[in-house]
């Protein structure tokens, strides 16, 4: 190879690996800004989970009977919260509350197993609900277990309370969220490889967290 050959060999690889870092600077800085809106998110939110006994038919049909009863005689208390935090206090105060609905349930369907309500943090998956979309992280959550709790889960948001109410009322809460938040919820997760990436930081950190606590399988 004669030395212009070498030369524009050299400037091409150098203008390939400049072009290259460029556009992967963008895509870490585009990935970052998302992650930080997934998380800002994660903090604003506070999410319904039950558990049901089992994936038997009767389990998972009553845990739908308890949901329904739990969302008719306490989703509009979410409706008074301003934040969160008011929204985990909510929560907290009721709990007694919660589990009494829930076994009343329970009883009227003749199921004598127990109910176990408390306010936690947990790592959800990413998750479509009724059009919005929730990215994987940590959340605060109002976890209802049903006996065992080993059966598929049911979940939504209770603050801003999305669980119940017409379009036009999604829109109005939706309306709460930030324009990043927004665009995140508003997101499809099948043609975003965003989230796919948050997910997977997301179980990592998990993974390692389980290391510092002695509780990796």
């Amino acid at each position: 190879m004669d030395k212009t050959a070498k030369f524009h060999h050299s400037v091409s690889f150098w203008v390939l690996t400049v072009t290259l870092t460029f556009l992967f600077g963008i895509l870490l800085d585009s990935f970052s800004g998302f992650q930080r809106e997934c998380r800002a998110l994660q903090e604003d939110v506070l999410r319904l989970h039950i558990l049901a006994n089992s994936d038997s038919e009767e389990d998972q049909a009553v845990k739908l009977l308890v949901r329904d009863e739990l969302l008719s005689r306490t989703g509009e208390l979410f409706h008074r919260a301003a934040s969160r935090d008011g929204a985990e206090a909510l929560a907290e105060a009721r709990l007694t509350e919660v589990e009494r609905i829930a076994e009343e349930v329970l009883r009227e369907q003749g199921f004598d197993y127990p109910v176990r309500a408390e306010v936690t943090e947990l790592f959800f998956d990413t998750r479509v609900y009724d059009g919005f979309t929730m990215p994987a992280g940590r959340y605060h959550a109002l976890q209802i277990t049903l006996g065992e709790g080993a059966g598929r889960n049911w979940w939504c948001v209770l603050y801003p309370p999305l669980c119940v109410g017409a379009a036009s009322e999604m829109e109005e809460e939706l309306s709460s969220f930030t324009a990043g938040e927004r665009a995140v919820l508003e997101s499809e997760p099948e043609y975003e490889i965003r989230f796919f990436l948050v997910e997977a930081a997301g179980r990592i950190g998990e993974w390692l967290a389980s290391l510092g606590t002695g509780k990796a399988e």
